[in-house]
């Protein structure tokens, strides 16, 4: 039996802003909101989705789980999400060709850099 993938679910403090501060960074649209949760995505109609969901729990530690975004620009998009209010983390990567930030919430994510092959096709 197929299956399609909808979303990833992610336990927020404030789903309403949390959920708007990813869609401004992803440059998705919110499908779905009331009190406890907020759905955003690429388009309406286009999934996966991230479904955002009240928790009041405090993370603790790292994610189990995080996104990995790869801009066509590292730089400036770093810079972006920084000025948006992401803050660089150190998760124990070490010396690596991505940056990890976290999102308002302290949630992980890295920001990759360009593909050998799309560099070299530029």
């Amino acid at each position: 039996m197929p299956m399609q993938w909808e979303q990833v679910t992610v336990d927020a403090e404030d789903p309403a802003r949390l959920g708007r501060w990813w869609a401004e960074a992803l440059g998705f649209v919110i499908v779905d909101e009331d009190e406890d949760v907020l759905e955003i995505r690429r388009s309406p109609d286009e999934m996966p989705g991230l479904l955002f969901v009240r928790n009041p729990d405090v993370k603790k530690g790292k994610n189990r789980l995080h996104l990995d975004l790869r801009p066509d620009d590292q730089e400036v998009e770093v810079e972006r999400l920084v000025n948006m209010g992401a803050r660089p983390v150190d998760i124990g990567q070490g010396d690596v060709p991505w940056v990890s930030l976290a999102d308002p919430e302290g949630n992980e994510f890295c920001v990759l850099s360009v593909r050998a092959r799309e560099e070299s096709a530029q």
